[in-house]
């Protein structure tokens, strides 16, 4: 890995990328993704699902096939007729990266341009470490994996990255992010590209990689609008419309975690404002409510998992103790998902989705607080936005971030509508 002494403000990261993308005519790029989507099609399903003629057709499956994109995969079903050529994605032209960082863990997956899973890994790691260090450590990381599962000698199309701060989605640049010492403005499309010059990289929020993997692979699928609410350290939320990821006009949408709950009385914030969601219902906030009711001597089995970490309590143990039946540690966690809830009845409001799906650490606290943040969107939100609102947990768990990722890059790769 090449480092960096400096860390320049880059004006424009696309000198790094731009000449790595393939180029697709319109006809090109809608004939793939619709391969891609429906994992096969034949010349008769592209015609019905095109305005296309049969030659445009077979022009484009030409070129694609001597790109190396697609191949021929079987034949259709048997019904009664000619039976058609099945074509796909060709899953040895290359490999796709995807990488979560989290506040304080990284997952990463190697899948081929099909999406099919060939490596998943994760560990923890801290992102107040710095850039270098996380970035470092990620493509050590790759290489491992590579070499692992006999990987090495294929080429890396695209790496897909999700990082827990506002990101500049055209520039790929991290923007003063509260939780991230080191990340703002730092050139991560440079960095990833001196240990992959020919990897096309693509950096966004990491709630809007759980949002995209869980809208194409996880509980999402057959939902076109959708809010993704993570609920870990920080709160963010990520919002799918029509089928595609909002960003906004900056690419910073969906930063409900900063929303303003309490100026008066609540805590201060990371992003240097007061009573911001995620530091009064966040992860850190449900711990600090805990080691509280601890230190009053309120709840003897809080105090038992105190105990056994040392003189410290994180959120997991307040579900734990809940499923214990504490009282306490049920009121902490009604609590928080009441907050949540009341700031996400005022997005149902503007936003009408189809679906709002939780994730994130956090959520592992269980039903106690779905159900809590459910009954207040439900008390402070208009009927007709909830008449058939779903509020479910995420189906994809830890993989929504990675298969986001993996998704997020493949969609820029494989597209004539360029990010950049």
């Amino acid at each position: 890995m090449t480092s960096m002494s400096d860390t320049p403000v880059i004006e424009d990261t696309t000198i790094y990328t731009r000449e790595i993308l393939p180029v697709f005519t319109h006809a090109e790029s809608t004939i793939l993704s619709i391969i891609r989507k429906n994992q096969g099609a034949s010349k008769v399903d592209l015609i019905r699902m095109t305005d296309y003629s049969r030659s445009k057709i077979t022009g484009c499956i030409n070129s694609l096939i001597e790109g190396g994109f697609i191949h021929t995969n079987g034949l259709s079903g048997n019904t009664g007729g000619r039976r058609s050529v099945i074509y796909t994605l060709h899953g040895n032209k290359g490999l796709v990266f995807g990488a979560d960082i989290g506040a304080t863990s990284i997952d990463l997956m190697i899948t081929d341009l099909r999406g099919k899973r060939l490596a998943r890994y994760e560990e923890p790691g801290l992102v107040k470490h710095g850039p270098r260090k996380i970035l470092s450590r990620i493509c050590v990381l790759f290489d491992r994996l590579m070499e692992e599962n006999n990987l090495s000698e294929r080429p890396v199309l695209a790496f897909g990255i999700g990082v827990p701060g506002p990101v500049d989605f055209k520039r790929g640049l991290v923007v003063s992010p509260p939780i991230m010492p080191g990340w703002d403005q730092f050139p991560i499309i440079p960095f990833i590209n001196d240990h992959l010059p020919d990897t096309f990289v693509v950096v966004d929020n990491d709630v809007n990689i759980m949002a995209l993997g869980e809208s194409v692979q996880g509980i999402g699928i057959d939902k076109q609008n959708i809010i993704f609410v993570k609920i870990g350290t920080g709160i963010g939320a990520g919002i799918i419309c029509e089928g595609k990821v909002y960003h906004g006009t900056a690419g910073c949408a969906g930063d409900i975690g900063h929303i303003c709950v309490d100026n008066e009385e609540g805590p201060f914030c990371p992003c240097g404002n007061r009573g911001c969601l995620e530091v009064l219902a966040g992860g850190e906030a449900i711990a600090r409510h805990a080691a509280e009711a601890v230190k009053n001597g309120t709840s003897e089995i809080l105090k038992k998992y105190y105990d056994q970490r040392g003189g410290e309590i994180r959120a997991e143990d307040i579900g734990s103790a809940a499923r214990e039946g504490d009282p306490v540690s049920i009121k902490i966690i009604r609590e928080s998902g009441k907050v949540i809830g009341e700031v996400m009845a005022g997005l149902v409001n503007f936003y009408n989705p189809g679906m709002i799906v939780i994730g994130g650490g956090v959520s592992n606290l269980g039903n106690i607080l779905l159900s809590s943040i459910h009954q207040a969107i439900l008390k402070r939100s208009l009927p007709l936005a909830t008449k058939d609102l779903p509020v479910v947990f995420s189906l994809l768990k830890e993989d929504a971030g990675v298969i986001g990722a993996i998704n997020l890059a493949l969609d820029v790769y494989l597209s004539m509508e360029r990010v950049y």
